[in-house]
């Protein structure tokens, strides 16, 4: 009895939890949710699922209204397949996590879907496809861009026209929460011609458009060739189908060349002659300072996270949380939610380390996640820290912005803009040059880490390029490196059940270590989101 009342109020210890028996075979759904002990349990059910459906309503509401998003559900094929799923998602992401951790985590998720939801209610909001091509007044006040085109370009104009990326919400985010959302873009792209080879991101994100998944929402385009040439070809595409004014914003493929910056400052000055010529709304420098400013204090807080993440055990956020949260607040720009979220998040990172309350006990190995990784199993390192003890410190996606940006004066913003600009998602630590792809032993070391997950994405060509001066370097340094293959959205070439088997293989015959969660080992999820 008095197990039994330790177990209903706290949980069941770490190795005999057995989550692995929760899951309906092949479908990695749930028989029944986890009972994280009475306090946990109850804070999941109001705090985190029953806050976010509430709050999902809510922002569906304020941001562009039922019947829109009902048309748009009805219209583009992509968001009731995401919708419908966010809260298992945020199930996957945070599965096993107790106490501060499972709260701060939770957070990141909660801005995360806030930010979707503003950007695809704004697209159907104002888009010409579901009005029988009219155009309405929002239409006219939008820009629409590449995701990997950072929003603060469009700071100028912050309360005058809104900037929504074209492939950030149909194609990034969806398969983070439905693993099967862009299979049918990749296959529609191919089935005109385009060869199997190049990223799948980039087929995807071609595929949208001929099958006409993409909102009419912008009088203009700004794209950009990030982070490949198979991004360029998407760029032509898009150019083809949309037929409207468009600039490419390219960005260069060498680095730390104060020439190259300079072409960088000019491109982003003659983005902003674009803008100003095609919506007839001119620039404004106070608009652009006061985002920038604000952008650079989520950088700030960003930074002591990093340094409690570092330098203590107590930092409350996972692998999964921490990963996706940062690259879509940094690429994106700046947000009032994302400041909403930071300000619960500073709470928790402050008890915690008040209070010295590890949110990962069971931690065996700190990993360091480097390369581009796999957009369908974003919540691996959940089940590698539930089942081996491998606690995902940081990721190098989280990395890529490490800056602030200077507004004492135009010279010294744009300067560092077009900084920021070349330090793209995949540009600066992917296909930016060695010296950067391998700032990863700088960052082991920053954090820690005795490990590294190092993501094999098998059709980028620029990473491939290296993989064999990894290896040497990590036989040379004696670091413990899992290479993880997969094909980025596509979860048909490598499945989720492969790579735990990868993980699982290493774990046993290379460390000899056993699992905490032996139900984790191996599981069917074939059929999930």
């Amino acid at each position: 009895m008095k197990a039994l009342a330790h177990d209903f109020w706290y949980g069941k210890p770490h190795q005999e939890r057995r989550l692995g028996d929760l899951y309906i075979d092949k479908t990695g759904l749930y028989k029944h949710r986890e009972w994280r002990g009475f306090p946990d349990t109850m804070y999941y059910f109001y705090n985190i699922w029953l806050y976010n459906y509430a709050h999902m309503v809510m922002d569906v509401v304020r941001y562009g209204g039922l019947i829109n998003f009902a048309k748009g559900v009805w219209r583009y094929r992509w968001v009731g397949q995401t919708y419908l799923p966010v809260l298992h998602w945020f199930d996957r992401g945070m599965e096993g996590m107790r106490g501060e951790g499972l709260k701060a985590s939770a957070w990141h998720y909660r801005g995360m879907v806030n930010a979707t939801i503003f950007q695809f209610q704004r697209m159907f909001s104002s888009d010409a496809n579901l009005r029988g091509g009219k155009r309405n007044y929002r239409w006219h006040h939008n820009v629409a861009h590449n995701e990997t085109v950072w929003g603060g370009v469009f700071y100028p104009w912050h309360g005058k026209l809104t900037n929504v990326p074209m492939e950030m919400i149909p194609y990034f985010v969806t398969c983070h929460v439905n693993s099967h959302t862009v299979l049918n873009y990749i296959d529609a792209v191919q089935s005109i011609g385009l060869p199997g080879d190049p990223c799948p991101m980039c087929q995807a994100e071609a595929g949208l458009f001929v099958l006409d998944d993409m909102p009419d929402y912008a009088p203009i385009v700004v794209t950009s060739n990030e982070a490949c040439d198979a991004s360029v070809a998407t760029s032509i595409l898009q150019d083809w189908f949309l037929d409207k004014p468009l600039f490419a914003m390219p960005q260069p493929m060498q680095f730390d060349d104060p020439l190259l910056k300079k072409h960088c400052r000019d491109e982003i000055e003659q983005c902003w002659k674009f803008v100003e010529e095609q919506t007839g709304i001119p620039f404004d420098w106070n608009s652009l300072v006061k985002c920038i400013e604000s952008q650079n204090e989520l950088m700030k807080f960003e930074w002591e996270k990093w340094d409690v993440a570092a330098k203590t055990n107590y930092y409350p956020v996972n692998g999964v949380a921490q990963a996706l949260y940062r690259i879509y607040q940094s690429q994106f720009g700046d947000l009032p939610v994302w400041h909403e979220v930071d300000g619960h998040v500073r709470k928790i990172l402050n008890k915690c380390v008040k209070k010295k309350i590890n949110s990962f006990p069971e931690t065996r190995h700190r990993v360091l996640a480097w390369s581009c990784a796999p957009l369908y199993y974003s919540n691996w390192c959940t089940w590698a820290y539930n089942c081996w003890g491998l606690n995902t410190v940081m990721n190098m996606d989280s990395l890529m912005f490490n800056m602030t940006i200077r507004t004492d004066s135009y010279d010294h913003c744009l300067d560092d803009m077009a900084q920021y600009h070349m330090w793209a998602p995949m540009r600066r630590m992917a296909v930016g040059g060695l010296h950067h792809i391998f700032e990863c032993w700088k960052y082991m070391e920053e954090f820690n880490c005795d490990m590294v997950m190092m993501y094999d994405q098998l059709q980028c060509k620029g990473m491939q390029g290296v993989h064999g001066l990894f290896e040497d370097e990590f036989r040379d340094r004696n670091i413990h490196a899992i290479w993880m293959p997969h094909a980025l959205p596509d979860s048909r070439t490598v499945s989720r059940m492969e790579i735990r088997q990868i993980i699982n293989d290493y774990m046993t015959t290379v460390m000899h270590e056993e699992a905490l969660d032996p139900t984790l080992l191996e599981f069917d999820d074939s059929m999930t989101w």
